[in-house]
């Protein structure tokens, strides 16, 4: 029978009877979006629909008319925006409260629109610049769904410039439980690495999906989100630090591999020899899953792990596609799950319970919307990882999987608390919050992607 065969039946009895809420989601994956430019001082464009005679664009200026009213109202914003983790005085309140006491006019419409711009750019997408987020390659689309000066357009029209500013800010409970540490905190070294990570929140897009995976990396647990509920979480062993340190990703999920093979890198393939102990010794190589062929033209040779228990990607792997080459994946090393310190990988993450995992997802990832479908597709599922055969399936509703790095946060179990910084990646953070903000900040970072090749050893 499978691994954790009874824990894997009492979530799939909870999954089959999901109402049909769990749908496939219309919107573009976070990862695929088109990066915007940053901000520019004088407007930004929106897109209205194409006639066949030519193609019409209403420009919503960044420069907008302020009332005496909404100026106020966005002073009160400024003056309480610390309870968001951000500083009062990136946002200028002694220009703008000079504006105001100066009454309606341009003056007034500059200093207003510019502070209200920061603001939503700083909520909205967070304020740490590119360059101190190292190795994060998570392309916000929240610039793209949520425009400056569109949200400015609708505070003021409304009169909801606090609402309309408020409404950008992170719902995830993490970022509500950080916000509320924040109001009690009394060490300036703590209340700067809550800062730090309430602003993470903001790197990523506000709306995470119906359904998605997300991990944090210094915590090593992985978690299964479903209609904003932990449906299953897993222990996971991610990159050591170094070169092969795991990057931060948000990608998705386009299938499940059961019983995988395994093209096992050139750097052990001739590096180590065992491309000439493979095809030096074959029954060796039978015995331990190995198939190896040689070039007749070039000699190169390639060796093939066939699927089994011993394959060094385990039972499953979920295909999402990227420039890193990682994924999630089992191992048969499933004892180093118990300790404490689990950086041991060349990157790619491995997750406890995997075969649970992949199986659950086939079952999310099936557009079955009754418990009866659903109950035969956990059938065809658990089927198909027990046969040993390598099997693809495909995730057809969108499953996108979010590789985060908070070093604050709320554990498994709902409790927050500080999480080792493994790989160092606080510093130029919390360094950030004590420069001058920065206007017009990249949206993508300039960080080369490094495909990871993981070749699985363990020390």
């Amino acid at each position: 029978m499978i691994e954790g065969n009874k824990r894997f039946w009492l979530i799939g009895a909870a999954l089959v009877a999901l109402p049909g809420a769990v749908v496939a989601q219309s919107s573009t994956p976070e990862n695929l979006l088109p990066p915007e430019s940053p901000t520019a001082p004088a407007a930004q464009a929106q897109s209205s629909p194409v006639t066949p005679a030519a193609t019409v664009q209403q420009i919503t200026p960044m420069v907008q008319e302020w009332s005496i009213a909404n100026a106020r109202a966005l002073a009160g914003v400024i003056a309480s925006i610390g309870s968001e983790g951000l500083d009062p005085n990136d946002y200028m309140p002694g220009e703008l409260d000079a504006a105001i006491a100066t009454g309606p006019g341009e003056s007034l419409n500059q200093a207003a629109s510019r502070s209200f711009a920061w603001l939503v750019e700083d909520l909205r997408d967070g304020r740490t610049p590119m360059e101190a987020r190292k190795q994060w390659f998570v392309v916000d689309p929240d610039p793209d769904r949520y425009r400056t000066a569109d949200i400015m357009a609708e505070a003021l029209a409304n009169r909801s410039v606090a609402d309309s500013l408020m409404a950008l800010a992170p719902e995830h409970p993490d970022y509500a439980a950080l916000k509320a540490e924040l109001a009690s905190a009394t060490s300036p070294a703590k209340r700067k690495l809550i800062r730090a990570n309430m602003d993470r929140w903001r790197w990523l897009a506000k709306d995470l999906g119906q359904q998605y995976l997300i991990t944090n990396v210094p915590e090593y647990q992985l978690r299964l989100t479903v209609n904003d509920k932990i449906i299953s979480t897993y222990r996971t062993i991610v990159g050591k630090p170094g070169r092969t340190a795991t990057p931060q990703l948000a990608e998705t999920v386009e299938g499940v591999i059961f019983n995988p093979t395994w093209t096992v890198p050139q750097s052990i393939v001739k590096g180590e020899g065992l491309g000439a102990r493979v095809l030096g010794n074959p029954g060796w190589a039978k015995a331990n899953g190995y198939r190896g062929s040689r070039d007749a033209k070039t000699g190169f040779v390639t060796v093939v792990q066939q699927p089994g228990a011993n394959n060094s990607l385990g039972l499953m792997k979920l295909d999402m596609p990227n420039p890193h080459a990682i994924f999630l994946h089992d191992t048969p090393a499933r004892n180093l799950f118990s300790q404490e310190n689990r950086a041991l990988s060349h990157g790619c993450i491995r997750t406890e319970r995997a075969q649970e995992l992949a199986i659950t997802l086939a079952i999310l990832g099936n557009l079955a919307n009754t418990p009866e479908a659903r109950k035969a597709a956990a059938d065809e599922a658990v089927a198909i990882s027990t046969s040993g055969k390598y099997t693809r399936v495909p995730i057809q509703k969108s499953m996108p999987v979010y590789i985060t790095y908070f070093t604050m946060g709320r554990d498994i179990e709902g409790r927050l608390r500080e999480f080792s910084d493994i790989y160092g990646r606080d510093a130029p953070v919390l360094a950030s919050f004590d420069k001058p903000r920065q206007a017009n900040r990249a949206r993508a970072t300039s960080e080369e992607a490094v495909e990871i090749v993981d070749d699985l050893q363990t020390t």
